[in-house]
Order: structure tokens, then sequence, then C-alpha cells
């Protein structure tokens, strides 16, 4: 660098994780800036709240030469939008790699938060860039002394490459027997999570899918009015069924008991095909349960289930069930290992036992970060996988989703990829794969959050990808595959 050359740094993360690692790591990466001869400005300490990141926004200036946020750990996107969403420029989003033992629980979960920072920026039209690594890793000081010298990692050029197609026929009528069905959608989206928002008219326009929203209050009643001997019969079933739950509190098995009742119930009373659930913070703070093992349930007995009530994640969910895909599963992204090509897919718990790697074995526990119960805690399935996700089309407003087949006019774009699901143990509490992926796994991390795609995909043990193009293809969704 010819002149110091000035740099905002603003590191985010949320209490529910482990706030001292998210501290060092910050902290590791703000000296590093400085060390490399940069001018660095911002608050020292973590952006944890809403307070936080009022105070934090008096240091962001469009004029720096280079604005990071280091996304210490997972946080909701409104701190992004508040602090970056006029900037005009693009912001480097720095993720960081999962530590802590095999088994343990995410202590980060910085990469899905970059993935969420960058769904929430590019939607509303801003850029962003991904440095991924930790500060003592020589190819992130490389990269960075690269971005304070100007030179943005990259924006990978989504892939623009057309795949086979499958029956047309086929993929009409899977898609005619979507319409007519309901997707329960059980309270708001959480705040911040700007991929579990979506738009009811598109839904039905499109697929002809309509939408009941069912309030948390309406929801935590019919758990309450759930009868003893319904909860019961379902303590005794799901306690027959599923190993650990001896060493969870009784209360919460009971409770847990009770909200598995009560969604199967409304389930089947208002024929809902699938049950997208406000599953924080209201049941672990207001019910004193997790749900996750109760979306477990309903998985297994054949409704796929949402947690953070990701309506369009329901949708792509019932897309691939229809196409023949059997029983799937929502993850977020949250490792990645470039050299050996694969990401580790991961979510809290919720997965039916069905896709355990050992369905005689899907241990249940309490949450990985609220300490509740009751959330599975097994690894997934293992053999060819695939990764799907409706959208929306950024390319409708401007950006560059590289998408084929179409014009992309219907404001929805499809997300694929695939791999193999490899054999491991489980790396996080909750539900994981190890996934190699068919195509550069590097490309596909950088592209998910560069290109504005959400934190949530739908994982697929069968191939149904052809017949998935040829439905988007009839509904004039573009197509972006990895």
């Amino acid at each position: 660098m010819s002149a110091v050359t000035r740099v905002v740094v603003i590191a985010t993360a949320r209490p529910t994780f482990v706030v001292e690692a998210a501290e060092q790591r910050a902290r590791a990466a703000r000296e590093l800036v400085a060390e490399l001869g940069a001018e660095v400005t911002g608050p020292e300490q973590l952006v944890l709240t809403p307070d936080d990141a009022e105070k934090a926004a008096e240091y962001v200036d469009g004029s720096a030469d280079l604005v990071v946020n280091v996304c210490a750990s997972f946080s909701d996107a409104n701190p992004a939008l508040r602090l970056y969403g006029d900037l005009g420029r693009p912001v480097l989003l720095w993720a960081f790699r999962e530590p802590g033992e095999v088994g343990d629980r995410l202590w980060l979960n910085s990469l899905c938060g970059a993935n969420l920072y960058g769904h929430a920026l590019v939607r509303s039209g801003g850029q962003v860039r991904l440095l991924y690594g930790d500060p003592h890793e020589d190819g992130v000081r490389t990269a960075l002394a690269a971005a304070l010298d100007g030179e943005l990692p990259p924006a990978p050029e989504l892939p623009t490459v057309s795949r086979e197609r499958g029956d047309e026929a086929h993929a009409r009528e899977a898609l005619d027997r979507l319409r007519g069905r309901t997707i329960g959608a059980v309270g708001d989206a959480p705040p911040g999570f700007t991929p579990c928002e979506y738009d009811p008219q598109l839904l039905e326009e499109l697929f002809g899918l309509g939408v009941d929203a069912i309030g948390i209050d309406e929801a935590f009643e019919r758990v309450r009015d759930v009868s003893p001997s319904a909860q019961q019969e379902e303590f005794a079933a799901v306690s027959a069924d599923r190993p650990g739950l001896s060493a969870i509190d009784p209360g919460e098995v009971r409770r847990h008991a009770a909200v598995t009742s009560a969604l199967r119930d409304v389930s089947a009373q208002r024929e809902l095909s699938a049950v997208a659930v406000r599953c924080w913070p209201e049941f672990p703070t207001q019910l004193g349960v997790c749900p996750c093992s109760s979306l477990s349930r309903l998985a297994d007995d054949g409704v796929p289930t949402q947690c953070e009530r990701d309506v369009y994640g329901a949708v792509t969910m019932l897309l691939l069930q229809a196409l023949g895909a059997g029983t799937t599963y929502l993850v977020d992204t949250v490792d990645l290992d470039a050299d050996a090509g694969v990401v580790r897919l991961w979510h809290c718990g919720s997965a039916a036992t069905e896709l355990a790697a050992d369905p005689a074995r899907a241990e249940q526990s309490v949450h990985c970060n609220r300490k509740i119960g009751v959330a599975g805690n097994f690894a997934l399935r293992t053999g060819p996988v695939v990764m799907a996700r409706l959208t929306e089309d950024v390319a409708a407003a401007g950006g560059n989703t590289g998408a084929t087949g179409n014009d992309g006019g219907t404001g929805l774009r499809l997300l694929i990829a695939s791999g193999e699901s490899l054999p491991a143990d489980n790396r996080f509490q909750g539900n994981t794969a190890d996934v190699r992926l068919d195509g550069d796994a590097g490309a596909f991390v950088h592209g998910l959050v560069t290109g504005g795609f959400p934190h949530h995909t739908v994982l697929a043990w069968t191939d149904v990808r052809p017949q998935l193009r040829a439905a988007a293809d009839l509904l004039d969704i573009p197509v972006i595959e990895w």
C-alpha cells in the first residue's frame, strides 16, 4: 500500500453462541487488519444488540477504503441492513471456521451468518464479498492484504450451464398435484430472517398453493388444550420410539408431546401439506420447550416441516416431494473445507428419523443453544444427495444470477447442487451431513453469499434434478446449478 488505507471493521454476533470465542476471533481479525498497515476504525466490542448496532452505525463511512463486517458468530440480518443498507459499495463479510470438538454444538455459526447477511443485502440492492477462514491462516492474510490494496475477493460468476431436462408431462403432473394444497405458517418470520419472508400472491399464481397463517398465541392455545390422555399417548409413543429421551427433563418431554399432538391435530384438521413454524424465541422462552423433535415427528408422518417459518423452504420441499424425492430436510451451510471439496450442512435437530445415518440410533437431546428439550442429535444419511432452493430472483432487480433456461420473469429462481453425503460422526450437535460436492465447493459457498441466496437449502437423497429443471422451465423460473 502506498498510503494509509482507512478500514471500518465492525464485528457482529449473538449472545446464544460462544461469545468468548467470537470475541477472541474478532479481536484477532481487527489486529490483523492493523498489522497489515491499515488505519482501523469501528467499535472494539461485539455488536450484540440493536443499541450496539445504532452506535456502530456512526462508524460506517462510505468514503473509507474498505468496510469489513466480521461475522464473529451468527446474527440475524437486521444489523447488516441497519449498517450497510444504504452504503452503496461492497461490504467484505469475514466468516470464520468452526471451532469445538466433534459432537459439540456450533460455537459460532459464522459462515451461516455471512450467508444470511449476503441474502439480505443483495436482495436490498447491495453487494457483498466473502473472506472465509481464521486470522492466522496464510490464505486469509494474503486475501485481506489484496483487499486493502483494492482487490476484493471475487464474486464468482454464477453457473450458466444447461443440463438434462426430464419429461415435461411428468413435471406437469407433479405441479398439478401441488395446486389446491395449503402450507401452515405458524407465527411470523423471525426478526431479520429475510429468506423466511414470502409473497402469498406469487405462490398462488405460480403453484396454486395457499398459506394458512396461524398466530403464535393460537398455536400455544392449541398446545395447552391438548387433553391429558392425548399427551400421555404421544409421550408413551415417543418414549418408546426414540432413544435418549430418558435423559431429558420429563416435563420438557411431556411439553414436547403436547406440541407434537397439537401440530399433528391442526395439520389434519386444516388439511395442511406442510408446516412452517416460528420455532423461537417464543417456544423456548414462553412455552418452555423447543419444537425441533415435534417437527421431526410430523416429518416422519410424511408432512414436510420447516423451522424458522420458512415458507419458500416449504414450497421447495413440497415440489421435491411431488417429483418423487421422498423425505427431505431444511439445512444451513455452516462449514467449508475447500481443499476436500466438502461443505457441512446442519440444522438444530428437526430431521425425520428416517434420514438418520442409523435410524435405530436417532438420539434425542436438548437444543444445542437453548439447552431445552427436545431436539434430535444424530448424523444424517449417507449417499448421493441433491440440494435445492426456491428463492427471490434478484436478477429481476438487476442482480447477477447467471440464470439459464428462460428470461426469469416470475420473481423466483431455483438453486440446485449435488454431491455425496459422506460417512462421518455427527460433527455438530443437531443433525449434520458432510457433503462432498460434485462442483467446486469454494465457488459454491462464495456464490451462495455473494449471489444473495438464502442460508436455508433443502437436502434430498433422491436425484430428481432432471424433473426439477423441467418443472422450473414450465414455471418460467431460472435455474442456477453448480
